[in-house]
């Protein structure tokens, strides 16, 4: 007669052993999937998304306030620098493979081709900015965090909940070393054009 040995595992055996079972890869998105998807018609017809990190981000629709806020800023570095760099709108900047987010302005160095062939890379980039109301925590800490440890010399945050600019400066890869917050009575100058200075209320349309 033969022997069947059976083995059941006790449930400490069980968690023991999932445990060490490895956790699912996560597999990130490149900018090329993203771009082939985009082709494919994968978004929603609005095309509010965003790759930051290898994860894809739907945007939130742009109220009122803050769709003014990007136009009134942007025109107003147009005014003060258009001589001297780029000013773009809610375009891409291509990070490196997994990231090409879209701030609401950035300001670039001039380029022959006016970045026809390739979007702008953080090498590219005097300025990027954000306008933020119900965004604000990602923005300083997550765009904060990756902007800085790309060496982008200079990142402001237009919080719009309390009409103030919060200037951060000397990027490392730790995050930016310097911060100053200002009301909309205050000036800050450009770190690319120290010769520049800005009224915040000047980017700011009227309450």
């Amino acid at each position: 007669m033969s022997t069947v040995l059976e083995h059941t595992e006790t449930s400490d055996q069980t968690t023991h052993l999932q445990s060490l079972a490895p956790e699912p890869a996560l597999r990130l998105i490149t900018v090329e999937d993203y771009y082939r998807m985009g082709e494919a018609g994968i978004f929603d017809d609005d095309g509010q998304v965003e790759l930051f990190e290898g994860r894809i981000y739907k945007l939130r629709p742009k109220n009122p306030l803050h769709s003014a806020t990007v136009g009134t800023a942007a025109e107003c570095f147009q005014q003060r620098v258009a001589s001297k760099c780029l000013v773009r709108q809610q375009e891409p900047v291509r990070f490196d493979k997994h990231s090409e987010p879209e701030p609401d302005i950035s300001l670039v160095k001039p380029r022959a081709d006016s970045y026809s062939k390739a979007h702008p890379t953080p090498e590219d980039c005097l300025l990027l900015v954000e306008v933020s109301l119900s965004t604000l925590r990602y923005d300083r800490k997550r765009k904060g965090s990756a902007y800085a440890a790309a060496g982008v010399p200079q990142y402001l945050i237009l919080n719009l909940s309390k009409r103030e600019l919060e200037d951060y400066r000397e990027p490392s890869p730790e995050g930016y070393r310097h911060k100053r917050v200002l009301r909309a009575d205050g000036f800050f100058n450009l770190v690319a054009f120290p010769e520049i200075e800005i009224k915040v209320s000047d980017l700011l349309p009227p309450e």
